[in-house]
């Protein structure tokens, strides 16, 4: 069979589309909206040779720019130059520190201006859109969709490439032999387990952060619990399973643990199935663990807990404040209690699998049972059908039933059963090129050069993994087949209805993930000596924050200022402790107004999260948060730094042999004694000092060692600071670009592609039309889902296409 699919994944009939990286001319399709203005091209001139061209001429050529000789009377015909000034303005990156600058009013005027002109001859920017395969995210939602199946790509799967700052670029998903490999792996693994087809006992591995306080309840297990582990797990089969529970060891692999008469539960789906004696069965095994007995469980997805009874859980009475991460006061230290911490959970079985004849995969599979032989064939047709049309995302054709069943009649052939054909023809569904990619086929008979409308059934996908990041579902599909999505009306009430959806949780997690950096938080590692109290707890907490935060905009259909501005958050225990917000027990999280004193937790810059992402592991880097601020905020960059600039050396000892410990300002101003690292850290550094008041860890500070923290100064547009708060107040001053850059990433990530100067028109028409609402996350999707980049492609010449193995 594994020879047979990859014969077939490999030269299956051809589908034909655009190479990737091929260039294509624009296609006049639809021209975007700008405010206009009643300047002329020789009042510009007159300011852009005023403020602009004393550094950026054909002598110095500043930043590879040459504005003297920028013709102004054609600024459509030098549109990537335009555009990337226009940028710059709008962020208030020029004119630099220390030059003369106009006034706001003309600086508006004169951008206002420019963009007049460059939409004026915008035509709709339609590039190949190259080949789009499902990242690991999407073929793990696509599974869960089209099967009613938990899995986790990311044991199947290698780590997907990301490009412009998103893992779902189409010219970043490439397929390598060995990911072909791992594809037909995944479909034969998959394919088993929601048939049922699996009898051999398997081992899983779960193990418990190292980092992570166990003194506490962990939401979803047990009231009266405390620490223990949580675990979602896809039992494979009706049949005996043990669960192994290993504590947290020291050196010579000694369990810890210093508090005596300790119980420890294992619950599956709420209910105890044992209660170990943590003295006499775990603590003594000097690491190995204790299994259960083997416990009967029926196949699918089932919610497993192993988790201590809180009956020593009394308020301590230390002298000392114990750490919030409890694995830095081990019972060695004398005057303090350790609670013992869960270190790994195995899961192994099945022993005596007798099939899996009710998980909810079978129930999506089988949407039919033959009661006699004769039936098998009509019946295994009916399977394919429903299969090809969620997992191909459109209506199954003849040719594709007529394929499906012969790997369905290899299956059940040699005594095999119904079930083993089905399999056989599940598992060829998943390796279809249609499956693993997302193809919009192009229309018969078009002539190269010319622009089409997408499908429904393709605008259907697109829209799905946008908002999603998985298959389209029943009523979707059904629109899309009927050819009613293309009414404007009806693809409006299916957005808002898939906003709305729990599945748009993707689109939280995946774009706020990595449009904030949010993700690399499972990576950061705050050093321990320093940072003794930052645990898992707090690194959970801080993601789930940021989550909540931004699906309350998505949800409640807020305006995008109010990622800025919202006087409110969400937390939890561990959280508001890292905050100072009283009065919050337990694990659940709550939404919350801000006090006045809290002022500085509002909206995206006060969340430690993005504190902690842009911080070094031992102190802050006013250096990586002003950069994150301009890229993340206002979409600009400053320049590289040259090579080879040398590490920043602590001041020497005094007469006395005392050795200063700079504070991170005095650390910063070491950069300003070379005029050419000068130059660009005026431009960030001040950002990143503003927020000097949030540690690496994203605590609130007013000390720096011994000394107060000067957060104050002055941003290339000659606006004071002083402090997180008037850095807000800056960023909404230009709120205008802000929104530009939310659009602008949303359009990236809902496309799959970069957004280029090319899509600037028709972004500032998609800003320029949400502008009535205020900008309401909906209408910005909106603009985005309607507009002709997201809707429209254009045909290729046969020369530059390429045939996809299939």
């Amino acid at each position: 069979m594994r020879t047979i699919l990859l014969v077939i994944a490999c030269v299956a009939p051809v589908s034909i589309v655009p190479a990737f990286g091929q260039s294509a001319p624009a296609a006049p399709v639809q021209k975007a909206t700008a405010s206009s203005s009643s300047w002329t091209a020789p009042e510009g001139r007159a300011l852009v040779d005023k403020y602009c061209v004393t550094c950026h001429n054909g002598k110095l050529k500043t930043g590879n720019l040459e504005l003297d000789k920028l013709d102004l009377a054609h600024l459509g015909d030098h549109a990537e130059i335009g555009e990337k000034v226009v940028r710059k303005l709008r962020a208030g990156m020029m004119p630099p520190t220390g030059m003369p600058r106009p006034d706001k009013a003309t600086t508006d005027r004169l951008i206002g201006w420019m963009e007049s002109e460059l939409d004026r001859s915008a035509v709709t920017y339609l590039p190949p859109p190259g080949l789009h395969r499902l990242n690991r995210t999407e073929y793990t939602n696509a599974v869960r969709d089209v099967l009613d199946l938990d899995v986790d790509a990311t044991k199947f799967l290698p780590p997907d490439d990301s490009t412009r700052g998103f893992d779902n670029i189409a010219g970043a998903l490439t397929l390598s032999p060995a990911l072909m490999e791992a594809y037909l792996s995944a479909a034969g693994k998959i394919s088993r387990l929601a048939v049922g087809d699996v009898s051999a006992p398997t081992q899983a591995v779960f193990e418990v952060p190292n980092d992570t306080a166990q003194n506490y309840h962990i939401d979803g297990l047990p009231f009266g619990t405390r620490g223990g582990i949580l675990i979602k797990y896809q039992f494979p089969a009706d049949g005996e399973y043990s669960f192994k529970v290993k504590g947290v060891t020291g050196y010579f692999q000694a369990v810890l643990g210093g508090v005596k008469g300790e119980q420890l539960e294992v619950v599956v789906d709420g209910e105890r199935v044992k209660l170990f004696d943590w003295d006499k069965e775990i603590s003594n095994t000097t690491g190995n663990g204790k299994a259960t007995p083997r416990i009967p469980i029926k196949a699918g997805l089932h919610t497993v807990g192993v988790t201590f009874l809180a009956t020593n859980d009394v308020p301590g009475s230390e002298l000392n404040r114990p750490f919030q991460r409890t694995m830095n006061t081990p019972g060695s230290i004398p005057g303090f209690l350790f609670y013992p911490h869960v270190g790994q959970v195995w899961i192994e079985g099945p022993y005596g699998a007798t099939g899996a004849p009710e998980t909810a995969a079978r129930k999506k599979i089988f949407v039919c049972r033959p009661a006699t032989a004769a039936e098998e064939s009509s019946c295994a047709r009916t399977i394919a059908t429903n299969l090809v049309k969620h997992a191909y995302r459109r209506p199954a054709t003849p040719a594709d039933l007529t394929l499906l069943m012969k790997f369905y009649q290899d299956g059940r052939a040699d005594n095999g059963t119904f079930n083993d054909g089905i399999e056989a023809l599940l598992q060829r569904v998943l390796v279809d090129p249609e499956f693993i990619y997302r193809l919009e086929p192009e229309p018969a008979g078009l002539v190269a050069g010319k622009t089409y409308r997408i499908s429904d059934l393709a605008l259907a996908s697109r829209l799905s993994f946008f908002l999603w990041s998985s298959v389209p579902d029943d009523e979707l599909l059904d629109l899309a087949a009927q050819g009613k999505l293309k009414d404007p009306a009806v693809l409006e009430k299916q957005v808002k209805r898939m906003l709305a959806d729990p599945k748009a949780d993707a689109l939280v997690g995946n774009f706020t993930g990595q449009w904030l950096s949010v993700r690399s938080l499972k990576t950061t590692e705050p050093v321990v000596n320093l940072f003794p109290d930052f645990d898992d707890n707090l690194r959970a907490a801080y993601q789930k924050e940021v989550e909540l935060f931004f699906g309350s905009i998505i949800h409640e259909d807020h305006s995008v200022l109010d990622l800025l501005t919202a006087d409110y958050t969400f937390v939890n225990e561990r959280l508001a402790k890292q905050y100072g917000i009283p009065d919050i027990y337990g694990p659940q999280f709550r939404r919350v107004t801000l006090p006045a004193d809290l002022d500085m937790r509002r909206g995206l810059l006060g969340k430690g999260a993005l504190m902690t992402v842009t911080s070094n592991a031992a102190r802050t880097s006013p250096v990586a948060r002003g950069k994150w601020f301009l890229q993340t905020f206002l979409g600009v960059s400053p320049p590289d730094p040259p090579p080879n600039v040398p590490q920043i050396k602590d001041k020497p000892a005094d007469a006395t042999g005392n050795t200063h410990i700079p504070t991170m300002r005095e650390t910063m101003e070491l950069h300003h004694t070379n005029p050419t690292c000068a130059s660009c850290h005026r431009i960030f550094e001040p950002i990143g000092l503003a927020l000097e008041n949030f540690d690496a860890t994203g605590a609130w500070r007013t000390k720096d060692g011994e000394s107060p923290i000067d957060a104050s100064g002055v941003l290339v547009d000659g606006t004071k600071i002083d402090g997180v708060a008037s850095l807000r107040e800056s960023l909404i001053a230009r709120s205008d670009q802000f929104v530009r850059v939310v659009t602008e990433k949303l359009l990236t990530y809902g496309l799959g592609r970069g957004v280029e100067y090319q899509d600037m028109p028709m972004l500032r028409s998609i800003v320029h039309e949400a502008a009535p609402t205020k900008y309401r996350f909906s209408s910005i999707v909106l603009g985005i889902v309607k507009s002709p980049a997201f809707q429209t492609n254009m045909k290729i010449a046969d020369a530059n296409t390429q045939r996809v193995a299939q």
